[in-house]
């Protein structure tokens, strides 16, 4: 009798730990993922505001590179876009020659319109990478590679990268093509701009 009054105190000790234990143990999943979901979202949030800043110190850039070819063959180009200017660089070679430039005016509304467009299509969704994994070095070297950035005072504030190439996505979450085309658009007659890049 005592022996089994001793196995029922026993097995509802036991009951009762496993259940702190667990409980323990989904409180601190649900923290993990709370915080960590808040602080993906603040680090999203904080991103949006940058880009859709029309501060005069401000401006968004694509640069794109092209296939790695012969020197004399390899091109790539940077659409830049600040409140005041749109500019469109062409470089040839991999020492950035400037081939062509062209620089516009710009104005507030236009601008706000404009990155507005950007953060509608999630231009700054995605983590940036760091170390070997942002190294673009070689990276879909028969495609083109896109690199998208806010800068402020001329510095980037966040870059995130994809290419065309399946194997090398990048770190930008956005669709590509809608992002090519606003900051194309940017620059009238664009195409024959460019007409050296093969995209």
């Amino acid at each position: 009798m005592e022996k089994y009054k001793t196995r029922q105190i026993v097995t509802a000790v036991v009951s009762i730990i496993v259940i702190v234990i667990a409980i323990a143990a989904l409180v601190s999943i649900a923290r993990f993922m709370f915080f960590s979901g808040a602080n993906t979202s603040s680090q999203v949030s904080q991103s949006e505001s940058a880009l859709v800043s029309t501060d005069a110190d401000r401006a968004v850039k694509m640069t794109v590179r092209g296939p790695i070819v012969a020197n004399e063959n390899f091109h790539t180009y940077q659409i830049t876009v600040t409140p005041n200017v749109r500019t469109l660089t062409v470089f040839s070679g991999y020492k950035n020659q400037v081939s062509k430039k062209i620089s516009l005016g710009n104005n507030i509304p236009a601008y706000e319109q404009f990155v507005y467009a950007l953060d509608r299509a999630n231009m700054m969704r995605g983590t940036e990478l760091t170390g070997d994994a942002n190294d673009q070095r070689g990276v879909c070297a028969t495609g083109s590679v896109y690199d998208f950035d806010i800068l402020q005072s001329g510095k980037s504030i966040k870059q995130l990268w994809t290419s065309t190439c399946n194997n090398a996505h990048g770190s930008l979450s956005a669709t590509l093509s809608t992002l090519r085309q606003l900051f194309n658009a940017q620059i009238p007659d664009v195409d024959s701009a460019i007409s050296s890049f093969r995209q």
